[in-house]
């Protein structure tokens, strides 16, 4: 049975408040708790096909692992998401901690996981981001989780790829496949901007799995990308003002979503 029930299901992203512990931290986890849910009735009511939660506001990340707080506020935070709104929901925690990811998803009823590093390595913000492939599946076997699945960054944005410049984003992507994960996420650079359209052909050449576009797209853009991916995950373009960090903008998620419509008769 389809995970969505869009052909090319949209996802709108929960950027969670600062969480316990982090630098930014400035609110309780019924706080954070209460604004993710006014969020997801925001975006449900617009008619996204599906919801993911980040810890973005967490700055600067820890490289690979998280602490048990973060662990037990985004399991807390995305059950109430994924039971409030009846959607399709997943997580990411960044930085590259995939394992306390696969956690929350299966504590909290989710559906999949978004995973930096999955298959090569590159070097972020916070340093060397290594392959989590063999120990992210062997825990999700180990767990009784195999329902979550993994969507695969390739060629993370944020990040160098000198490391790997001999392997292109199709080949990347190909990796990504060869190691049983789910999908992969194409992105720009940088939060906000949009994929190369060339990226994008090339992972379609060197992958079958499903193609997601993680960052740039708007209801501007949606059209040059509509017939090239399989799904959307839109932050960015849903604030205010187009920027990741300020409320979801119900204006602009609507005006997003009568473009897709559009373009899905």
């Amino acid at each position: 049975m389809p995970l969505f029930n869009s052909r090319k299901p949209v996802v709108a992203m929960i950027h969670v408040g600062a969480l316990p512990g982090t630098p930014a931290a400035c609110s309780t986890l019924r706080e954070i708790e209460t604004n993710a849910l006014r969020e997801a009735r925001v975006y449900r009511s617009a008619g996204v096909h599906g919801l993911m939660l980040e810890n973005m506001h967490d700055t600067p990340y820890l490289r690979g692992a998280v602490g048990p707080e973060i662990v037990s506020a985004m399991a807390i935070i995305a059950r109430a998401v994924k039971d409030a709104s009846r959607l399709p929901c997943g997580v990411q925690i960044l930085a590259g901690a995939n394992l306390e990811a696969m956690a929350v998803a299966h504590a909290a009823g989710l559906d999949f996981i978004r995973a930096e590093g999955f298959a090569f390595a590159h070097v972020a913000d916070e340093g060397l981001i290594q392959s989590s492939a063999a120990k992210l599946l062997r825990y999700r076997k180990q767990i009784g989780a195999e329902r979550v699945q993994v969507w695969a960054d390739v060629k993370k944005k944020h990040s160098s790829h000198a490391i790997t410049a001999d392997i292109g984003t199709g080949a990347t992507a190909e990796a990504v496949e060869f190691m049983r994960g789910d999908a992969v996420i194409v992105t720009g650079s940088v939060t906000g901007d949009a994929p190369q359209l060339g990226d994008i052909e090339d992972v379609k050449r060197k992958c079958a799995l499903p193609i997601y576009l993680g960052s740039g797209v708007t209801a501007e853009n949606l059209p040059t990308f509509y017939g090239a991916a399989d799904g959307f995950i839109v932050g960015s373009y849903f604030k205010v003002g187009g920027h990741w960090s300020r409320e979801v903008d119900a204006k602009r998620v609507k005006r997003f979503m009568a473009a897709h419509a559009k373009l899905s008769r």
